[in-house]
């Protein structure tokens, strides 16, 4: 047993120090990015991104955050027959290490009937597991670089500078970033685990770009001004679940409660919701680690992805950053003790 007594910092433990800038207006703000990856691929786009959750990983989500140049990662569940019409430069196919999405990937007879349709034209890979420390998730990562090398693979979950190294290492390009940090996850407080999001994104983020790899914040954004502070923490992309929950373009029916009031069901993908929906209940030799909740209906998304990039704008503007891959170089943090007033509510 050891102690690291050094301070971990989540986005509430900080605010961005403001600073003198030459810009403006929010408008001249670039929030698009060339990403340049190993072997020579590319994409660019807004790296704010759709987490590949059931409810929020959807098409409908896709085809909305594609007006925008931003991402999404569809869900492993999802019948991406459904996706073949869209634009497919701005969608994720997600996988597991379940015996399907490994026949999926490196059985030649299934590859040939079903993957190759959906994923042709489509650049990224998303290899997603709970826990990302496992030697056989390093090897499987491994395996689908072999295997796919022309793909752009997105690797997690990890919180620590070693493991994102290992997996950049094992052929990942973008390393997922964030154990317990979700709206919806409970693994903090069943399995007492869990690393504090804003420090794992710096100190992950310094390990990705010493070695040419990008990292991509995963949970823990409760307003958009935290979508900032991942960004000005070092994230490349940041991945967005609960903030984009509750919309029309999220999986299942708008439910009007007896007051009147309409909600849309969110879940974590270790809850009994979704281990009941996917693998026929929780397994007796584990834990349900996550929830499930009602989140009040908001509409089309298009509302919400306004205020999250107008947030992030806002933030360039005020630290002298032209460009969302100069924030970080301009951001200062500041620790506080409290940053917001509250005797009005937290909205």
């Amino acid at each position: 047993m050891r102690i690291e007594d050094d301070i971990k910092l989540d986005y509430c433990d900080v605010l961005i120090r403001p600073k003198r800038s030459e810009l403006t207006s929010r408008k001249d703000v670039s929030l698009e990015r060339i990403f340049k990856f190993k072997d020579g691929k590319e994409w660019t786009g807004v790296p704010i991104v759709a987490a590949n959750m059931d409810t929020t990983g959807t098409v409908e989500m896709a085809k909305i955050l594609s007006l925008n140049n931003m991402l999404t990662c569809l869900s492993k569940h999802i019948n991406y027959i459904d996706a073949m019409n869209y634009d497919k430069k701005n969608m994720a196919v997600s996988f597991g290490m379940s015996e399907r999405d490994k026949e999926m990937l490196f059985d030649e007879h299934m590859m040939a009937s079903t993957t190759s349709k959906y994923t042709e034209d489509i650049d990224f890979f998303c290899l997603d597991v709970a826990n990302g420390y496992s030697q056989k998730f390093i090897d499987f990562v491994k395996e689908v670089h072999e295997k796919w090398p022309d793909k752009i693979l997105i690797a997690g979950n990890v919180v620590t500078a070693e493991m994102t190294e290992a997996l950049l290492l094992a052929g990942a390009d973008i390393i997922k970033i964030g154990i317990g940090p979700g709206s919806v996850c409970t693994t903090r407080k069943v399995a007492g685990i869990g690393f504090p999001q804003l420090s794992a994104v710096m100190e992950c983020a310094d390990a990705a770009h010493g070695l040419g790899g990008f990292i991509m914040a995963d949970g823990g954004c409760q307003s958009p001004g935290d979508v900032s502070k991942a960004f000005g923490g070092g994230a490349d992309f940041v991945m967005l679940g609960g903030r984009l929950a509750g919309h029309e373009e999220c999986a299942g029916e708008v439910v009007t409660d007896d007051c009147g009031a309409s909600y849309k069901v969110f879940y974590g993908m270790s809850s009994d919701t979704a281990m009941e929906k996917h693998n026929g209940g929780v397994a007796t030799y584990r834990a349900s680690e996550g929830k499930t909740v009602k989140v009040p209906y908001r509409g089309s998304v298009d509302n919400t992805l306004q205020q999250i990039l107008g947030g992030v704008r806002s933030a360039c503007t005020y630290s002298g950053a032209r460009t969302i891959k100069q924030l970080p170089k301009c951001t200062t943090f500041v620790r506080v003790n409290r940053q917001l007033n509250t005797i009005f509510g937290n909205e």
